[in-house]
Protein backbone atom coordinates (compact mmCIF):
# COMPACT_ATOMS: atom_id res chain seq x y z
CA UNK A 1 0.00 0.00 0.00
CA UNK A 2 0.94 3.53 -1.01
CA UNK A 3 1.75 5.92 2.38
CA UNK A 4 1.36 9.50 0.36
CA UNK A 5 2.25 12.29 2.64
CA UNK A 6 1.78 15.45 0.14
CA UNK A 7 1.43 15.96 -3.80
CA UNK A 8 4.80 16.96 -5.01
CA UNK A 9 4.01 19.24 -8.16
CA UNK A 10 0.89 19.29 -11.25
CA UNK A 11 2.49 19.53 -14.05
CA UNK A 12 1.07 20.78 -17.57
CA UNK A 13 2.37 20.24 -20.93
CA UNK A 14 3.27 23.07 -23.18
CA UNK A 15 4.51 23.15 -26.77
CA UNK A 16 6.37 26.76 -26.13
CA UNK A 17 8.72 27.24 -22.71
CA UNK A 18 8.99 30.74 -23.46
CA UNK A 19 5.47 31.91 -24.49
CA UNK A 20 4.35 29.48 -21.39
CA UNK A 21 6.79 31.21 -18.82
CA UNK A 22 5.68 34.67 -19.70
CA UNK A 23 1.88 33.68 -19.64
CA UNK A 24 2.60 32.37 -16.42
CA UNK A 25 4.92 35.20 -14.58
CA UNK A 26 3.88 37.55 -16.77
CA UNK A 27 -0.10 37.50 -16.78
CA UNK A 28 -0.50 35.26 -13.99
CA UNK A 29 2.02 36.64 -11.74
CA UNK A 30 3.78 33.37 -10.90
CA UNK A 31 7.66 33.46 -9.44
CA UNK A 32 9.62 30.53 -10.85
CA UNK A 33 11.65 28.52 -8.37
CA UNK A 34 13.31 25.92 -10.64
CA UNK A 35 13.99 26.10 -14.69
CA UNK A 36 15.97 23.18 -16.12
CA UNK A 37 17.00 22.14 -19.65
CA UNK A 38 17.48 19.19 -20.08
CA UNK A 39 18.26 16.18 -23.38
CA UNK A 40 14.53 15.26 -22.37
CA UNK A 41 12.87 18.37 -22.32
CA UNK A 42 12.35 21.37 -20.46
CA UNK A 43 11.09 22.44 -17.15
CA UNK A 44 9.76 25.25 -15.15
CA UNK A 45 8.72 24.84 -11.46
CA UNK A 46 6.50 27.74 -9.38
CA UNK A 47 6.28 26.90 -5.76
CA UNK A 48 4.22 28.27 -3.64
CA UNK A 49 2.76 27.49 0.11
CA UNK A 50 3.49 23.58 0.32
CA UNK A 51 2.31 23.17 -3.73
CA UNK A 52 4.59 23.92 -6.67
CA UNK A 53 2.98 23.90 -10.38
CA UNK A 54 5.28 22.30 -13.04
CA UNK A 55 5.26 23.09 -16.99
CA UNK A 56 7.13 20.76 -18.95
CA UNK A 57 7.82 21.01 -22.62
CA UNK A 58 8.70 17.43 -23.99
CA UNK A 59 8.78 15.33 -27.11
CA UNK A 60 5.52 13.16 -27.04
CA UNK A 61 3.50 15.06 -24.49
CA UNK A 62 1.09 17.00 -25.71
CA UNK A 63 -1.20 19.50 -24.01
CA UNK A 64 -5.05 19.96 -23.80
CA UNK A 65 -8.00 21.77 -22.36
CA UNK A 66 -9.27 18.60 -20.59
CA UNK A 67 -6.89 17.20 -18.90
CA UNK A 68 -5.89 17.51 -15.24
CA UNK A 69 -6.74 21.13 -14.12
CA UNK A 70 -4.90 23.46 -11.45
CA UNK A 71 -7.03 25.12 -9.11
CA UNK A 72 -5.07 28.65 -8.46
CA UNK A 73 -6.66 30.75 -5.26
CA UNK A 74 -6.68 34.21 -5.38
CA UNK A 75 -6.77 37.08 -3.02
CA UNK A 76 -8.97 39.21 -4.77
CA UNK A 77 -11.14 37.48 -7.55
CA UNK A 78 -12.66 40.98 -9.05
CA UNK A 79 -9.40 41.91 -9.75
CA UNK A 80 -7.95 38.90 -10.57
CA UNK A 81 -10.78 38.24 -13.50
CA UNK A 82 -10.63 42.07 -14.62
CA UNK A 83 -6.59 41.91 -15.14
CA UNK A 84 -7.18 38.31 -17.24
CA UNK A 85 -9.72 40.29 -19.66
CA UNK A 86 -7.07 43.08 -20.14
CA UNK A 87 -4.53 40.78 -20.81
CA UNK A 88 -7.05 39.51 -23.67
CA UNK A 89 -6.82 36.04 -21.64
CA UNK A 90 -9.67 33.53 -23.43
CA UNK A 91 -12.10 32.08 -20.73
CA UNK A 92 -13.39 28.65 -21.09
CA UNK A 93 -16.16 29.38 -18.30
CA UNK A 94 -16.89 32.94 -17.10
CA UNK A 95 -16.83 33.63 -13.26
CA UNK A 96 -19.77 31.70 -11.64
CA UNK A 97 -20.61 31.50 -8.30
CA UNK A 98 -20.63 28.42 -6.43
CA UNK A 99 -22.14 27.36 -2.80
CA UNK A 100 -18.67 27.57 -1.68
CA UNK A 101 -16.75 29.39 -3.61
CA UNK A 102 -16.31 31.64 -6.96
CA UNK A 103 -14.36 30.30 -9.99
CA UNK A 104 -13.42 30.79 -13.67
CA UNK A 105 -12.29 28.87 -16.39
CA UNK A 106 -9.21 30.45 -18.66
CA UNK A 107 -7.06 29.06 -21.19
CA UNK A 108 -3.43 28.97 -21.16
CA UNK A 109 -1.06 29.70 -24.78
CA UNK A 110 -0.97 26.00 -25.18
CA UNK A 111 -5.10 25.34 -24.35
CA UNK A 112 -4.84 23.65 -20.92
CA UNK A 113 -7.51 25.04 -18.48
CA UNK A 114 -6.41 27.00 -15.52
CA UNK A 115 -8.93 27.31 -12.82
CA UNK A 116 -9.04 30.89 -10.90
CA UNK A 117 -10.26 30.26 -7.68
CA UNK A 118 -11.62 32.30 -4.42
CA UNK A 119 -12.96 30.46 -1.45
CA UNK A 120 -15.84 31.92 0.15
CA UNK A 121 -15.49 33.01 3.42
CA UNK A 122 -17.56 32.36 6.50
Amino acid sequence: MLNVVELAFCCYAVTDMARSRAFYEGVLGLNPTSATDTPNGQWTEYEFGPYALSLGCAPGWKPGPDGGTVALEVEDFDAAIAHLRAHGVKFRLEPVPTPVCRMAMIFDPDGNTVCIHKRNTK
